[in-house]
């Protein structure tokens, strides 16, 4: 579908409250290699990182008898507690979850955790909470080389974040080869700002993987809208953007970053998505 780059599928993009042992069924069925598992703000999700080993073993065995891994995690749990807090004792929780998502990587043979790359969410950004952000990705870079775990910002739907040459910025800092770069092509593409091919060149070198999604731009009218936009209804140019990827000799992974809709068929909605997109990649432009 995608030449011999593997392909991986969203958690979020299943029904939810199926095990997990139908979801490999369900993701070996429509064709991919592996599942990106969430680990967001919620209660719920974030009650992972506490998991025994047993949980953990319950998972590694769906996982080992399906055929399907878990490559790689979603951290999107900074939103709400982020680095760069005025709170203290949010700035703990965020070291706290730090450690324990790159533990339970580690445990379950995750190779990338992607961040948030979000100084603050809920609170106002400062210079201080900018530097706070700053100092937390930096020791979380050395914790995760400290049990070989790569982390990836994302590129986000905030101006914070929101190109890959802000993120070389800190990259440059960091200056650890366990801290590079995940882009998403749709928040990538939906910022006036940005020129996703010379964005795309700058990068190329420290791109670890590609979230596939579209995205509708924000306007001085509109705030945009950077979930759930249906493929090909958004601003992503994604021939243009396979064929340049090609003529880069990028050969990571894609990962198509969906949403399950209630009252929706989510084998029918992933397999739609996944036959357009393998559609655009045979068009690519080379």
């Amino acid at each position: 579908m995608f030449g011999n780059h593997p392909i991986g599928i969203y958690e979020k993009a299943f029904e939810p409250h199926i095990s997990w042992q139908q979801r490999f069924e369900r993701a070996a069925g429509l064709g991919f290699d592996y599942i990106e598992i969430s680990i967001d703000e919620t209660d719920a999700r974030l009650s992972r990182l506490n998991w025994s080993k047993k949980q953990k073993k319950e998972l590694l065995d769906a996982s080992w008898n399906s055929g399907i891994s878990i490559r790689s995690m979603c951290l999107s749990a900074h939103r709400r507690f982020p680095f760069g807090s005025k709170n203290a004792e949010i700035r703990k929780n965020a070291f706290t979850i730090m450690e324990k998502a790159i533990d339970f990587a580690a445990d379950l043979g995750i190779r990338i955790i992607q961040l948030a790359g979000y100084d603050v969410y809920y609170e106002d950004s400062t210079e201080e909470s900018v530097h706070r952000f700053e100092e937390g990705i930096k020791w979380a870079a050395d914790k995760a080389a400290s049990k070989q775990v790569m982390l990836a910002m994302e590129i986000m739907d905030t101006p914070f974040m929101n190109s890959i040459s802000k993120h070389l910025i800190y990259e440059r800092k960091i200056n650890s080869p366990w801290y590079r770069v995940y882009p998403d092509l749709g928040n990538l593409s939906a910022w006036s700002e940005n020129n996703s091919e010379e964005e795309i060149n700058k990068g190329i070198g420290s791109i670890v993987a590609i979230h596939l999604k579209d995205t509708i731009p924000p306007t001085e009218h509109s705030p945009g809208q950077f979930k759930s936009v249906p493929f090909g209804a958004g601003c992503v140019d994604f021939t243009a953007r396979f064929g340049q990827l090609e003529k880069l000799n990028y050969q990571g992974p894609y990962m198509i970053e969906m949403w399950y809709k209630d009252g929706t068929d989510d084998v029918s909605e992933i397999s739609r998505a996944l036959n357009w997109l393998s559609s655009q990649y045979e068009r690519r432009i080379l």
